[in-house]
């Protein structure tokens, strides 16, 4: 079966109530299905039990389940590839969440989850790893995974949450200046950057743009506007290959 995941930029927009935004899209992309495994992994600063408690509040039409309360987390993921069960993964810091995958040897079980259909959600972070690499991250590296290797759903790379406004006064890089710094080193690798409230949706072999509040693609030297409901396909075929 296709690949089925939900790339969210981010869990809020603005000062809305947490996946307020998200919920429509969630509910769509799992169709029939309401058992949810959660990797919580990505969060540092908030217990893993009250992380999954919050997804369970804001999600109340969900069964959600999370991975850390498993005794065996590997077939769990197996279990849930198995049975009529998505995966869904919270953002928080990308270097902890990939740093646990790692540790917990699960990269291998979710990309055969994605390969084989299992649906799968997530947002920030958990939507970051679905890109070849973690390298395109906003997160400060508080921990050393094995790899920047992530689950390559997609061959390029993603930014969630991403902006393009400058403080006044603020002299450090912009969020265009780092991403242009990856794209001079790698120019033939595309950054899919997504803005707050806006999401990649990969179903039946196509890749698509949702959101109102627009993103972009970084590519070489070029930057290329983003609207809702673009066909983003290209970009699960990497540029070399179409070389």
């Amino acid at each position: 079966m296709p690949a089925h995941v939900l790339m969210l930029s981010s869990s809020r927009v603005g000062d809305e109530d947490y996946l307020l935004h998200a919920k429509p899209l969630i509910l769509a992309h799992l169709g029939p299905i309401r058992d949810i495994l959660f990797v919580p992994y990505a969060g540092v600063t908030v217990s893993w039990d009250e992380y999954t408690e919050k997804v369970q509040q804001a999600l109340p039409h969900l069964n959600i389940r999370g991975l850390h309360t498993e005794a065996n987390p590997a077939e769990a993921v197996s279990q849930a590839i198995r049975q009529d069960t998505a995966m869904m993964v919270g953002g928080g810091n990308t270097f902890n969440l990939l740093h646990c995958l790692y540790k917990l040897s699960l990269i291998p079980l979710l990309k055969l989850a994605i390969d084989g259909g299992t649906p799968y959600i997530g947002w920030s972070a958990g939507s970051n790893i679905c890109g070849a690499t973690i390298r395109t991250t906003n997160d400060m590296p508080i921990i050393e995974p094995p790899s920047f290797n992530a689950l390559d759903v997609l061959p390029c790379q993603l930014n969630p949450h991403y902006s393009d406004y400058h403080p006044p006064g603020f002299n450090g890089e912009t969020r265009d200046q780092r991403l242009r710094e990856f794209t001079a080193l790698n120019p033939t690798t595309a950054v899919l950057a997504i803005r707050e409230g806006t999401a990649l949706s990969l179903t039946n072999n196509t890749l698509t743009f949702k959101g109102k509040s627009g993103g972009y693609v970084f590519l070489g030297k070029q930057k290329k506007l983003l609207s809702d409901g673009d066909d983003l396909s290209q970009y699960l075929h990497s540029v070399d290959d179409a070389l």
